[in-house]
Parts: C-alpha cells; sequence; structure tokens
C-alpha cells in the first residue's frame, strides 16, 4: 500500500511540476511568436537572436522536466533533448549568417529530432494524463520540420514557418497544463 501511496505521489507532484512548466512554455511561445512576427521576411541579428533563443529555452525547459520527473522515470530523453537542442542553437546561430534557407534547413533538422523526443516521451508519460496534446505535438513537429526543411528551397523562404511552429506548440502545451490538473491534485 505504501507504494502505491509513493508512486501516487510521484505523479500527483510531477504532474504539477509539468503543469507549471508547461503554462510558462505556452507563455513563451506566444510572446517569441508575437515578436518574431515582426521580422519574419527577413534575418537581422535581432531575429536572429530570437531563433538562437527558442532551442536555448527548449534546453532549460528540459533541463526543469528532467528534474522534476526523475520520480516517475528515467529522464534519459529528456538529457538528449537537451543536448540536441544545445547543438541546434549553436548551429542556428551559425546557419543564420547564411540566411533563411540555412536557418530553416537548421530549424527543421531539430524540429523532426525533438519531435521525435517529445513524442516518445509523452507515450511513455501517458497514464500521467494530460499527455496526448504532447504526442500531437511530438507528431506534427516532425511532419513541421520536414517542411521548414523542403521550404529553404523555395524562391522566397521565410521565417513565417517557424511563427507556425512556436504558436500551435504554444498551444499544446496549454492544453496539456490544463488537461494536467487533475493528476496534479492526486485524483
Amino acid at each position: 500500500m505504501s507504494t502505491t501511496i509513493a508512486a501516487s505521489s510521484g505523479i500527483s507532484g510531477t504532474a504539477s511540476a509539468l503543469r507549471r512548466l508547461y503554462f510558462v512554455r505556452f507563455a513563451f511561445a506566444i510572446v517569441w511568436a508575437g515578436v518574431m512576427l515582426t521580422m519574419a521576411s527577413d534575418l537581422n541579428p535581432v531575429g536572429a537572436t530570437l531563433l538562437v533563443l527558442y532551442p536555448l529555452f527548449d534546453v532549460g525547459a528540459a533541463i526543469v522536466d528532467a528534474r522534476s520527473s526523475r520520480s516517475t522515470g528515467s529522464p534519459a530523453l529528456l538529457f538528449v533533448n537537451v543536448a540536441v537542442s544545445l547543438v541546434a542553437a549553436v548551429a542556428v546561430g551559425v546557419a543564420a549568417s547564411s540566411g533563411i534557407p540555412a536557418v530553416l534547413r537548421v530549424w527543421g533538422a531539430w524540429a523532426v529530432v525533438a519531435g521525435l523526443v517529445q513524442l516518445i516521451v509523452a507515450v511513455r508519460r501517458r497514464a500521467m494524463g494530460g499527455q496526448w496534446p504532447m504526442i500531437l505535438s511530438g507528431g506534427i513537429s516532425v511532419l513541421a520540420g520536414v517542411s521548414f526543411i523542403a521550404s529553404a528551397g523555395a524562391d522566397d523562404p521565410s521565417l513565417a514557418s517557424a511563427i507556425g511552429y512556436a504558436v500551435p506548440g504554444g498551444i499544446f502545451f496549454l492544453i496539456s497544463a490544463l488537461r494536467l490538473g487533475r493528476s496534479a491534485k492526486g485524483n
């Protein structure tokens, strides 16, 4: 019986921590997209900085997630996401000097890998509740990443697709946060 109570307490604590994290991720994505919207047609230093900041924020979120979820399973994939997002941030910074097509290729590769990680982590967390939005988001991220890579070859590529990536991703985090409310209360 004490094992059941401890497991329930671990899930409740993890759900509560993830809920807070997901609300923060939603807010960040919406603010980031709003600022990025003003510069989607060309790549200036502020836009390049924002593009590097997005995967760096993902690094921080994955670290918080890994620390929060140690009691409910192995955070190994979250640390994979940390490494992938760190590499993506550096690669986006380097690609920014080559132009929008290079940035879209790097952003796309990152979206594919990070989306796969998100999908696998969410599938493993299904029992916790509130993970279907994360499963969908991970799958959509993979498809969006392929789309970014393909759009890099367009005649006039734009960073607008990156904004289109952040907004739905943020909304999925919001929905998941709201759905985790029940798990966070221990019900």
